[in-house]
């Protein structure tokens, strides 16, 4: 194993947010493979960035359980990108806090290896799976749908979520969204912010999501899943 990891950094204050139930520590891993324009957490993609030791790792960690933190996120990036994503799992477990991954479902042999570990997985479904080469220049859409049905089948407890761009997100998007999703226990329709820094110029000027728009979906959603969220409306 080597001396470095693939947590590239962390944010500085634990978070009520990022993991249901959760005082949770958010961890970043750098590395991409998809291009979304719109992605909040654009230096973390493409080339993989230095990471921190395991000494850092552990003091980082040891820090946060102090201060009451129950939970860790593993967000990204992409982190089923890291070849050591399952001894980072494994080492937070043995640090005695629940484990959340954050994914984009586009690497179902590495989320296979780590759902019997991990207590929740947050999978992004970001489009209709005929949208996905146009809007996340990501076109093997077999691995999104196997690792749709695994997360169904084997999460102890998971999401998927979208954050809904209305000039993206149409109502035949939302369709293929919601037979994407069938049967799931929880999604969550997220609101878009638009920020200077998103990749992509085109989406920086482009209107927040309307709270009457995430409400609507929430409404034609109906059925798709037993709970449906809406986060910033």
């Amino acid at each position: 194993m080597s001396d470095t990891t693939s947590v590239y950094g962390y944010l500085e204050k634990p978070s009520m947010v990022d993991y249901p139930g959760r005082f949770a520590a958010v961890f970043f891993t750098s590395g991409c493979n998809f291009g979304c324009g719109f992605c909040h957490n654009a230096p973390l993609m493409g080339k993989k960035q230095a990471g921190l030791s395991w000494a850092q790792l552990e003091s980082a960690t040891r820090a946060f359980r102090k201060n009451w933190v129950n939970g860790v996120v593993i967000s990204g990036g992409e982190p089923t990108c890291n070849d050591d994503l399952i001894d980072l799992i494994h080492f937070f477990k043995q640090q005695g806090l629940a484990v959340k991954l954050d994914t984009n479902g586009s690497n179902p042999d590495a989320l296979s290896e780590c759902l019997p570990h991990v207590d929740y997985v947050a999978m992004d479904i970001k489009c209709g799976y005929t949208a996905y080469p146009e809007i996340v220049r990501f076109s093997d859409t077999d691995k999104i749908r196997q690792s749709v049905a695994l997360i169904q089948e084997q999460s102890v407890d998971y999401e998927f979520r979208t954050t809904v761009i209305e000039s993206i997100h149409t109502d035949e998007q939302r369709e293929e969204i919601k037979q994407t999703v069938h049967g799931s226990k929880r999604y969550a329709l997220q609101a878009f912010i638009p920020r200077d820094e998103l990749p992509a110029e085109e989406y920086r000027s482009y209107p927040r999501t309307s709270a009457a728009r995430l409400q609507e979906l929430r409404d034609r959603m109906a059925g798709c899943a037993d709970e449906i969220l809406l986060r910033g409306a």
